[in-house]
């Protein structure tokens, strides 16, 4: 038996038993198209989620009050780390090679002019937030550099706030009342959307110092710090520790890079896709329990051929390459329709959602593929070795 010959035998059974074949090829398919499915959603939101923290560049260190241990507790007893100051922000600023530095902190505020009002997110920043976010001034100018301690009460508006509170009257130079203080405006923000379900369109900023006396903050939340890209990051971070334990008498301090910090958040995505695939791969069992099944029904149909097969002289091994190319074909078949099928679902379910990030990745569609071969294979093994050892005496007898 050549391999012509071989290949007609196979495809011969499986249009011979259509239906039979459909089903057993469905069940892969319906395993595959999970897969294809659930790993294309996993990896969207994969991208979409590290974009979200990319678009404000890799260049940027956070420095958070406490020092945290790998377990997520802070170090320091009742409350005894100091917290970071405004001095502590103008002190980084002296490092070689950081362009900026922004002291932050947020609250919730009423924000009133003599028309509206409504309550809205207050952010305490400094004059380098633009610079260290890339956000684009709309109008105006951002919080001008004021003395750091002692600033000025002026305030610029998010656009979706502005919006809500001036309409189309240009709001430059006119007072609003945040709390119980009046700022003037001079500046607004262009449109910036949501980043991770937080809307930075409504929003309000102010001093910092500003900020800290109207929430009765003792500290700030976070100073961020951004330092040029040719730059080396553990000279920046060993430069930023020693600074704040000298001003602080010890380390209590956390810092965490951009690049750590993506890093991470690709990792746990990473292991998210994954076990999704494993979860849409638990269909990928049953198809392969459907292929052994149908194929231990198919060798019992097909006692007689398999006698005659070895009577015409066909060998055990030949017998057994037959009916696993029938398998390996069956589950390959339904893996490349479930393929189609995922694909085409994938994109569909974008069509119709369009917030929902989808994005099919190749190396994952790849492997679906395979190992639909791969479990026809295996799915095919102990029937085709039965089939094989079949006594071609007894199988003509059946007839």
């Amino acid at each position: 038996m050549n391999l012509t010959d071989l290949m007609r035998l196979t495809l011969g059974s499986l249009v011979a038993y259509r239906l039979r074949s459909l089903l057993t090829a469905l069940g892969i398919a319906i395993g595959i198209a999970a897969v294809a499915l659930l790993t294309a959603i996993g990896e969207g939101i994969h991208q979409f989620v590290v974009a979200e923290f990319s678009q404000f560049g890799t260049n940027l260190i956070a420095i958070n009050p406490g020092k945290t241990t790998t377990h997520g507790a802070s170090i320091g007893v009742f409350g005894s780390d100091r917290p970071l100051s405004i001095d502590d922000a103008e002190a980084l600023r002296r490092i070689p090679q950081v362009i900026a530095v922004v002291p932050a902190l947020q609250g919730n505020a009423e924000v009133a002019t003599p028309q509206r009002r409504r309550r809205t997110t207050v952010y305490g920043m400094g004059p380098d937030m633009p610079q260290a976010f890339k956000i684009k001034v709309a109008s105006g100018q951002f919080l001008p550099p004021d003395n750091p301690t002692a600033p000025r009460a002026l305030a610029v508006l998010g656009a979706r706030l502005q919006q809500e509170l001036f309409g189309e009257t240009n709001p430059l130079g006119q007072l609003i009342r945040i709390g119980d203080e009046r700022y003037r405006i001079v500046g607004t923000l262009e449109h910036k959307g949501q980043v991770l379900g937080i809307d930075l369109d409504d929003s309000i900023h102010i001093p910092a110092a500003r900020a800290m006396q109207m929430f009765n903050r003792a500290g700030l939340m976070e100073i961020d710090v951004v330092y040029r890209e040719q730059a080396n990051v553990d000279t920046i971070v060993a430069s930023i520790k020693r600074i704040l334990t000298a001003r602080h008498g010890r380390d209590d301090v956390t810092i965490t890079t951009q690049q750590e910090m993506l890093e991470t958040l690709s990792s746990i995505l990473d292991i998210l896709t994954f076990a999704v695939a494993a979860l849409g791969g638990i269909s990928l069992v049953v198809g392969a329990v459907g292929i052994t099944t149908i194929m231990t029904i198919a060798i019992t149909e097909r006692t007689s051929e398999i006698g005659l097969l070895r009577a015409l002289g066909a060998t055990r091994r030949q017998i057994l390459a037959l009916f696993l190319s029938e398998a390996v074909l069956l589950a390959a078949a339904g893996g490349l329709a479930g393929l189609i099928i995922g694909i085409g679902g994938a994109y569909l379910l974008s069509w119709a959602i369009p917030m929902l990030p989808v994005h099919p990745q190749a190396s994952y569609i790849m492997l679906a593929e395979g190992l639909a071969i791969i479990i026809g294979l295996v799915a095919g093994v102990v029937p085709a070795l039965r089939a094989a050892h079949k006594d071609p005496v007894e199988a003509l007898q059946t007839e």
